[in-house]
């Protein structure tokens, strides 16, 4: 047998009048208690056996839980705990445990000025002038003059230590995340005595709670420290160790290089900042000094940790229009401490179980030795089967979004809320050519919805700075968001005045993308108030800037010009390597995926006036996709040649996906030509990308492509700093973090989302069952999915074949169901369930 099914058969600790069988489920790494009278027992042995044949059936490696024989020594390898604001990394260290803590709201800078380049407008005719001229270079040259300035970084706060004494002789050691839980655990034994650390990050409670305890008396003795990067001062105040500090005003992006002044701090400037720590305890002592909290011979202690910023909204300086962060963080502790520890873990529990236990995904067919997470992937690595590593990486998704994204106007960014750097990888940003929608592809199909609006109210201010960018940098009315973002909601088109290379800086569809995002969170929800007093302005807003942007071609096709593709750089026949032209593909993608929502909004709340006359003339001559000579769909407006035929952007694809206007049923030639684009692409490319290639070939309905990019993606891959063997891009580091590299969140984000993509898909008015089902998953069952048109979704297969569906209208509503050429209409009441046995 694989692992130990029947764990002990001994009197219960916990009732020691009624003896018990005690049998270890590894599926679910928990302890099942049967009692029952002692006598009966032994005259059933039978009963005894079928429970241990019971246990052993469901055996396999957990789909929940992610675990490790060994601390972590990289960030990489941390174990990773949030509540949508409040982040912490746990490496759990024995003598010494360092856990990294971060605060959503914590960046560099302050509000922008949306001013900053008045005139860049005036270029803008220039530049069209040259590619009328067929100048590309002069072109590329002067679209440098249509850029501004750089987006803030996301701050580290700080690092908290629980330095322990007398830990010696350590064996048994586990460390673990259960993400059914979003709690995790440190147990080991040193010198005879079991020592365990339990860990949570509270949402109700706005508060992290670290259990301490052992099974001897008065064991624990240890120090609670603090460090940082930022400027801070410690103090204490009876039992409170208190840290006061600031962000800085200025951060350069890490990828502008070693420079002076990257990092400017100005006391009267920044981000405030408290972290507050205080300990309860049954026995033993506790002392507070001025950088410390002393814990000698306890039993049993909690620390908690409070954590507040002055962030007061993208457009308040934090210094003087803030909030009172001391304050705040006070009086989190104050409740979080006067709350018994059960009852906080209660809570806790409540909160998220009520977002996380709404879909369950498992697949039969597991038999995988019990092994800690990193040997699983390298075990995987090599080949192997493990589909419940497939599920722990999809239900890993799912966690990372609920910790990642609560707070309103602060999407999870780059790195979701998890960053120990002073300048993070692409400053940790918001960027908006992928990285930052990919964070949100998984929302609303994995019932999640809730967890989009960060994004959607983050949308809203953008669009206050963006008004300003249309004029100042575009000479037009609406709005637009660029390359990059940040808490501050900068839209302009980052560079810094000129030092930035077109093919990146001056990308100005971000705002475009971000608005479709509006209309899916009402596709999904059927919410018409949402609809119509949030959604439909914005995208109005957007729709408003791409119409008076674009202009004609010389076949009288709506174009935009000048324009780029996100980072790609194409050849022309005279062979100038260059960014800038005009009608670039994925512009013209984007603007008819908005422009068919826009027009879908107007419908739902029966708008028909001049403007939504003018949008549908627009969207039926805008310029065609075109397929070019290897049949693959051309990026640029010409047949031109790409630099990087294999490039990890496909942002031309955007209407295969996240867009629906490309589709197998509906426009078969362009979805070949994706296919071909694809395949030139080929299937090597970092983590993000390779999580957005996952879901193009689900589009594709190729299920056994999509699986073999999903095995790639849980390749393993060192942690960034390690001097390992297993180097390499778009692959998983030992803590199943997105190995971009380094760590950027949106592959694992992309990843979970192409799970649910290959099992369902669906337009407004149908839901593909089952579309890009994978051989590997022969049998399997996925509950709580959500469709558009306001539906939920369960399904169970066997054999590849599906036996039964279950629906339920969130609103009342009508769809088609469609699986395997055969089609079933429903129309179901607002709450109403219906089954279908297929």
């Amino acid at each position: 047998m694989h692992g130990q099914v029947v764990k002990r058969l001994i009197p219960s600790v916990e009732n020691f009048e009624k003896p018990c069988l005690i049998i270890y489920l590894p599926s679910y790494n928990q302890e099942l208690q049967v009692l029952f009278n002692f006598d009966i027992m032994m005259k059933s042995f039978t009963l005894w056996f079928v429970l241990i044949c019971i246990s052993y059936a469901g055996y396999s490696q957990s789909n929940q839980v992610l675990w490790y024989d060994k601390p972590a020594n990289y960030f990489e390898e941390t174990l990773v705990l949030g509540n949508g604001k409040l982040g912490a990394s746990v490496f759990g260290g024995i003598q010494s445990d360092s856990i990294y803590l971060n605060d959503a709201t914590l960046w560099s800078g302050e509000p922008v000025n949306p001013y900053n380049n008045p005139e860049a407008y005036k270029y803008v005719e220039p530049v069209r002038e040259a590619l009328e001229n067929e100048n590309y270079k002069v072109a590329d040259s002067l679209n440098r003059f249509i850029q501004g300035a750089y987006s803030q970084s996301y701050a580290p706060l700080g690092t908290m230590f629980i330095n322990f004494k007398d830990q010696d002789n350590v064996k048994d050691y586990h460390r673990e995340l259960d993400l059914d839980k979003a709690i995790s655990k440190v147990t080991y034994e040193s010198d005879g005595i079991k020592f365990k650390r339990e860990y949570f990050v509270s949402h109700p409670d706005q508060i992290m709670a670290i259990k301490l305890t052992s099974n001897k008396k008065e064991a624990i003795s240890c120090s609670v420290g603090f460090e940082s990067l930022l400027k801070y001062g410690a103090s204490n105040n009876k039992d409170v160790l208190s840290i006061n500090g600031y962000a800085p005003y200025h951060v350069e992006p890490s990828y502008r290089g070693d420079m002076p002044d990257a990092v400017l701090f100005d006391e009267n400037k920044g981000t405030r900042f408290t972290t507050l720590f205080k300990v309860s305890h049954i026995d033993g002592d506790v002392a507070t000094t001025e950088n410390s909290i002393e814990l000698k011979n306890c039993t049993e202690a909690t620390i908690y940790v409070s954590i507040a910023t002055s962030f007061n909204g993208f457009d308040k300086n934090p210094a003087t229009e803030g909030i009172d962060n001391k304050a705040v963080a006070l009086e989190n502790l104050k409740k979080a401490t006067t709350t018994s520890y059960s009852l906080l873990k209660k809570r806790h529990l409540e909160d998220y179980q009520a977002f996380y236990n709404r879909v369950s995904f498992e697949l039969d067919g597991s038999d995988v030795p019990n092994l800690p997470t990193d040997k699983r992937l390298l075990r995987y690595n090599d080949g192997d089967e493990d589909k419940d590593l497939e599920i722990l990486y999809f239900n890993f998704g799912r966690y990372l979004l609920i910790a990642s994204s609560r707070t309103e106007g602060v999407p999870a960014n780059l790195q979701g809320i998890w960053n120990p750097y002073m300048r993070p990888p692409w400053s940790s940003n918001y960027t908006l050519n992928i990285n930052a929608q990919e964070n949100y592809w998984l929302a609303e199909i994995a019932n999640l919805s809730e967890l989009h609006k960060p994004l959607l109210s983050f949308i809203k201010n953008v669009a206050s700075t963006g008004a300003v960018t249309a004029k100042t940098y575009y000479g037009v009315n609406g709005w637009a968001a660029c390359q990059n973002s940040d808490i501050w909601a900068l839209s302009n088109p980052v560079g810094d005045y000129g030092g930035g290379d077109p093919n990146w800086a001056n990308w100005n569809m971000g705002g475009t993308w971000l608005a479709t995002h509006l209309w899916e969170h009402f596709n999904f929800t059927q919410d018409k108030k949402f609809l119509e007093k949030d959604a439909y302005p914005l995208m109005k807003g957007a729709v408003e800037f791409c119409l008076e942007w674009m202009v004609k071609d010389d076949k009288n096709k709506w174009i935009t010009s000048p324009s780029t593709s996100p980072e790609s750089i194409y050849i022309t026949p005279k062979g100038y390597h260059g960014a800038t032209s005009y009608g670039a593909t994925a512009d013209l993608a984007m603007i008819r995926e908005l422009l068919n929502d826009f027009i879908s909004a107007s419908n739902v709340l029966q708008i028909d006036d001049t403007f939504l006359a003018r949008v549908i003339q627009t969207k039926n001559n805008l310029y065609p996709y075109q397929i070019g000579k290897k049949g693959n769909l051309q990026e640029w407006y010409y047949d031109w040649e790409d630099e990087d035929p294999q490039h990890r952007h496909q942002s031309h694809l955007f209407g295969l996906y996240p867009g629906n206007h490309i589709t197998l049923s509906d426009t078969p030639e362009l979805a070949e030509a994706s296919r071909t684009t694809l395949e030139i692409k080929g299937d090597e490319t970092t983590g993000w990308s390779k999580g957005w290639r996952i879901n193009l070939w689900a589009r594709l309905w190729d299920g056994n492509h999509a699986y073999k990019m999903y095995r790639e993606l849980l390749k393993y891959v060192d942690p960034d700093k390690s001097d390992g063997i297993h180097k390499g891009h778009g692959g998983t580091y030992p803590n199943l973090f997105d190995a971009h590299p380094p760590f950027q969140i949106d592959g694992n984000f992309g990843g979970a989302a192409a799970v649910i993509e290959m099992l369902m898909q669906s337009t407004n008015d149908t839901i593909y069952l089952l579309p890009a089902l994978p051989d590997a998953w022969q049998e399997g069952s996925i509950k709580g999915i959500c469709a558009r048109g306001g539906f939920e979704v369960s399904m169970e297969w066997k054999n590849k074949v599906l036996i039964q569906t279950e629906i339920t209208a969130k609103t009342a509503g009508q769809t088609t169901l469609i699986y395997n050429g055969m089609r079933k209409h429903i129309e179901l009441k607002n709450g109403e369930t219906t089954k279908i046995v297929w």
